[in-house]
């Protein structure tokens, strides 16, 4: 079968280039067929971890992870630039996506490379308008597909164009890829943070803007038929400009709806659901939202919603963002404005949760605070961490895993006081730098790749 590529147009936008910088070309046409010989799809086992903290709902949970022992580095891998995306495990192969727009497989054991696959130049950060990340390339989690065997990531490449690959998890080959410019605003100007979601045949991408806010973008949510082609579906946060869909957990998954984190929008007048957290429907209908009765306030003093994605225990849902303030939400009926079960201080967050139980590990950028939800409505900081552990935590192996992304360290920490009970350094890591959890290993993409580190 062949897949019939082309720029698919939902709204009518307005593009540009980076000045001096000529448009990148369509990419070509390519087969949606698996290469000869590569079998079927990869099955996802109880060890894996497909995706952005780990499923769709975003735990942040690895119930098969080994206790924890001594630390100690059993590899690291140098690739050819910065691994900002949760690395993902299948079977025995690591995978990990770079700032310079390539997509690695490496063998577990050893870290060695299996197979890269490049998908074009990406932007020197001379080229973009505003932004912190130089080059831009591959910014957000990678999602596994394990209905086709297809590993998907965005690209950015020359002139700010955003481009949609399936690569084969057996052999690296590109499968398909496809344009998918966000579809409103100038390309150039929005970047593709949030970690993609995977979800019964489509594969869902949320763009916001650059480091700075700089230019003309809109929050938005794109999605594509996983076989790669078929018409759009899109969502554009209502808003005269802003409304960032960046926490790196992207979308968050429960029963069939998408929750989306929204960044301040530049009304500070007409009410345009930005601030927010949003429940989308698979054809990406809006369909329920919460934001906090100051939202004039948040967006004029960018002290949003959007910088941590929505955290679901059970019924409710858990929202923190800048101002620092904990909304409680009931699931089934987020409030509107002001419609919160219960609120409030708990910290600054920026990154993704992890949700064990009824506690909710909250990424703070002065240190991580674990948070007990109750359901009848109440919320209650029991810990925060005893170092200065501003990642985006994980569970697994009777500890709490989180970085130090300043001074390169990894911590173990004990759930039930906050207090380390193992510490290594990793080196130079990106912003909200998140374990991935798998057998006896944690592994992190680092500013130069990916470190793996035995828990026992």
């Amino acid at each position: 079968m062949r897949a019939a590529i082309a720029v698919v147009v939902l709204a009518t936008v307005a593009g540009c280039s980076a000045p001096g910088v000529a448009p990148a070309p369509a990419p070509p046409p390519m087969s949606s067929a698996r290469p000869p010989g590569t079998g079927p799809p990869a099955a996802v086992g109880p060890a894996d971890w497909p995706t952005y903290h780990h499923d769709n709902a975003r735990t942040g949970v690895a119930d098969q992870f080994a206790p924890l022992g001594t630390l100690r580095k059993a590899w690291q891998t140098k690739l050819d630039g910065a691994v900002y995306g949760q690395p993902l495990v299948i079977g025995d192969r690591i995978i990990a996506a770079t700032e310079h727009n390539t997509v690695y497989a490496l063998a577990a054991a050893d870290g060695h490379v299996v197979w890269s696959a490049s998908l074009g130049k990406p932007v020197n950060g001379s080229g973009l308008p505003c932004g912190n990340i130089d080059p831009l390339g591959i910014t957000g989690t990678p999602a596994y597909d394990p209905a086709t065997g297809l590993v998907f990531v965005v690209a950015e490449t020359e002139g700010g164009r955003h481009t949609l690959a399936g690569v084969d998890l057996a052999s690296g080959a590109v499968i398909l890829r496809r344009a998918l410019a966000p579809p409103k605003g100038d390309e150039i100007a929005q970047q593709q943070r949030a970690a993609l979601t995977v979800l019964d045949g489509w594969v869902y991408v949320g763009y916001g803007g650059l480091f700075g806010d700089c230019g003309n973008y809109f929050g938005s949510v794109v999605a594509a038929p996983t076989t790669g082609t078929g018409p759009l579906r899109s969502y554009v946060v209502p808003t005269p400009r802003e409304g960032a869909i960046w926490a790196p957990g992207g979308g968050v998954v429960h029963n069939g709806r998408l929750l989306y984190s929204v960044g301040n929008g530049e009304s500070t007048q007409v009410y345009d659901h930005s601030d927010s957290v949003l429940a989308l429907t698979p054809q990406l209908s809006l369909i329920d939202s919460f934001s906090p009765a100051q939202w004039k306030d948040d967006n004029t003093k960018d002290l949003d919603l959007g910088s941590m994605s929505p955290a679901v225990v059970g019924d409710r849902v858990l929202a923190v963002g800048k101002r620092g303030v904990g909304y409680l939400l009931d699931i089934n009926r987020l409030g509107g404005i002001g419609g919160q079960l219960t609120a409030q201080p708990v910290c600054q967050a920026f990154g993704g949760s992890a949700v064990a139980g009824s506690t909710v590990y909250i990424p703070c950028s002065d240190s991580m605070r674990a948070v007990d939800v109750d359901p009848a409505g109440g919320l209650r900081v029991r810990w925060t961490a005893s170092v200065p552990a501003d990642g985006s935590p994980v569970v697994g192996g009777g500890a709490v895993w989180v970085t130090d992304t300043d001074h390169g360290i990894l911590y173990a920490l004990d759930p039930a006081t906050g207090k380390p009970r193992a510490q290594i350094d990793v080196g130079e890591l990106p912003h909200f730098a998140s374990p991935t959890l798998a057998g006896t290993r944690a592994y992190l993409g680092t500013n130069s790749g990916v470190v793996a580190i035995t828990v026992r």
